[in-house]
C-alpha cells in the first residue's frame, strides 16, 4: 500500500474506492484530525486504535445530537437520512443513559445467543432460497441478488413483519441504499412510508401479539417499562436500517476480499469441505477487521472540553471514530493490510466498543457465516466478473459497501 506523501484529499470517489492509504497517513501524521465533511459540518476524525477504543467508551462523548454546537441546519445532517422529519430520532444511536440503558435492555432479549441460534434454520432457508434464484444463470450481482435481500427478509422476520408485506420493506430499504450519500428526497419518502407502516403494525400487534420483537416491545411497555409508541417505532426503524445495511456490506465486502485473496479463499473452502467451523469463525472476524461494513462509528458530541490522542476537543464538537482506520493500525495488528483468516488476536472494532456496541452483532455474524459458507460450498468456482477498478462503492460517511458485485460461476449440475 502506497501511503501519500502529503495530506490526502478525503471523501472523494477515489477515496471511497480505497480509503486505507489516506487513513494510514492520518494515523501517522494527524491521528485526531479536524476536517470539513461533504455536508459542510466540521468534525474530528479519530484514526488510531487506542484512541478509537478510548473514545468509543468515553461517557463525555454523547450520542444525543442536541449536544452538537452547530445550528439546527448542521444537526439535521448528522443522523440517519429522513429520521428527523419522520419523528424517528429516539433510538439507540441517538440517546445516552439512562434512556439508552432502558431501551437497550428491552431489545437485547431478541439477540440472546439462544434466540439467535433458534433463528439459524430460517437464515439457512433464506440463504438457500436466494441462491436457488440465480444458481441456474451462471452469473449474478451478489449485492442485488443475495447480500441485499438476505438481511432484509431476516430482520423483517425478527421484527414480525408479515411475509406478504416484506417485499414492500425490500423496496423501501432499496430506496435508502440507492440514495445513500446523494439527494435525500427519495430517502425521506421511504423513511416516512416505513414510519407509517410501523405505526400501523405496532397497533395491529397490540391487538394480536406474536413471538416477535415488536410484540415483545409492546408487552414490555404494557408491563410498566414505559416504552412510547414513538420509541417503539424508532427502535424498529433503527434495527431495520442498521440490521440490513451492515450485513449487506459484511457479505459483499467479505466475498470481494476473498475473491481478491485466492489463497485465503482456497483455505476456507477446503476447511468448509472438511466440515470444520474454526476457520469460518475466525475468518468472519478477520473480514470484519480487514474491510468491515461500518467505516466510521456513528456521531458523538463532546459534552465538555476533553483530550483525545493529545488533541484538545471543545465542548459541542462532533467526533467521528474511524473504525476502518483503527482496525488497520499496525500498533495493534501485525501486518494489518494482509488478510489472514486464521488471525487469532483480533479484537477489532468492527461492531464498536462500550455501551453502544452493536446489539445485532450476533445475528449479523450468523448471517455472514451462513452466507459465506453456503456460497463457497454451492458455487465453489465463484469468480469476479468485472475489473476491480470498475466497481463502485456507495457514497456516504458511515457505511462502506459496494454498489454491485458481479460474479460468474459454473451452473451446478
Amino acid at each position: 500500500m502506497d501511503i501519500p506523501n502529503t495530506a490526502p484529499e478525503l471523501f472523494t470517489w477515489e477515496f471511497a474506492t480505497d480509503p486505507y492509504p489516506a487513513y494510514a497517513w492520518l494515523r501517522e501524521h494527524a491521528p485526531v484530525h479536524r476536517t470539513r465533511l461533504p455536508s459542510g459540518v466540521e468534525a474530528w476524525l479519530v484514526t488510531r486504535y487506542a484512541d478509537a477504543r478510548q473514545a468509543l467508551a468515553d461517557g463525555r462523548l454523547s450520542k444525543n445530537p442536541e449536544h452538537h454546537a452547530d445550528d439546527a441546519h448542521g444537526k439535521s445532517k448528522t443522523g440517519i437520512p429522513g429520521e428527523r422529519s419522520a419523528n424517528l430520532m429516539t433510538h439507540l444511536l441517538n440517546i445516552d443513559p439512562p434512556d439508552h440503558t432502558r431501551l437497550r435492555r428491552l431489545v437485547s432479549k431478541a439477540f440472546t445467543p439462544r434466540r439467535v441460534a433458534e433463528f439459524a434454520p430460517r437464515v439457512q432457508e433464506l440463504t438457500d432460497s436466494l441462491i436457488d434464484g440465480f444458481a441456474a444463470n451462471g452469473k449474478a450481482d451478489l449485492i442485488h441478488d443475495f447480500a441485499f435481500p438476505l438481511p432484509i427478509y431476516a430482520i423483517c422476520d425478527l421484527l414480525g413483519v408479515p411475509r406478504e408485506d416484506q417485499d414492500d420493506f425490500r423496496d423501501w430499504a432499496g430506496m435508502m441504499i440507492r440514495h445513500g450519500g446523494g439527494p435525500r428526497g427519495g430517502v425521506a419518502r421511504s423513511v416516512k412510508k416505513i414510519r407509517g407502516y410501523l405505526a400501523e403494525l405496532i397497533h395491529r400487534k397490540r391487538n394480536d401479539p406474536g413471538d416477535d420483537l415488536i410484540s415483545g416491545l409492546i408487552r414490555a411497555s404494557d408491563h410498566g417499562e414505559h416504552l412510547t409508541e414513538n420509541e417503539a417505532a424508532a427502535m424498529c426503524f433503527v434495527l431495520l436500517f442498521a440490521g440490513f445495511e451492515t450485513t449487506i456490506n459484511l457479505i459483499g465486502n467479505g466475498v470481494y476480499a476473498l475473491l481478491r485473496a485466492p489463497e485465503q479463499r482456497t483455505r476456507l473452502q477446503k476447511s468448509i469441505e472438511r466440515g470444520e467451523q474454526g476457520l469460518l469463525e475466525t475468518g468472519i472476524e478477520e473480514l470484519l477487521r480487514y474491510d468491515g461494513p461500518v467505516e466510521l462509528a456513528t456521531w458523538r458530541f463532546a459534552t465538555e472540553t476533553l483530550t483525545i490522542g493529545g488533541q484538545h476537543i471543545a465542548a459541542g464538537d462532533p467526533v467521528l471514530v474511524v473504525l476502518a482506520a483503527a482496525d488497520r493500525d499496525p500498533a495493534r495488528f501485525a501486518e494489518p493490510d494482509r488478510l489472514d483468516l486464521s488471525r487469532q488476536d483480533n479484537q477489532h472494532l468492527g461492531y464498536g466498543h462500550g455501551i453502544h456496541y452493536c446489539l445485532g452483532a450476533p445475528l449479523a455474524r450468523l448471517e455472514g457465516r451462513t452466507a459465506l459458507e453456503t456460497l463457497l460450498r454451492r458455487l465453489p468456482d465463484l469468480r469476479l466478473a468485472a475489473d476491480p477498478v470498475n466497481l463502485r462503492w456507495r457514497g456516504g460517511l458511515i457505511m462502506r459497501g459496494l454498489r454491485e458485485l458481479p460474479v460468474e460461476f459454473t451452473t451446478p449440475g
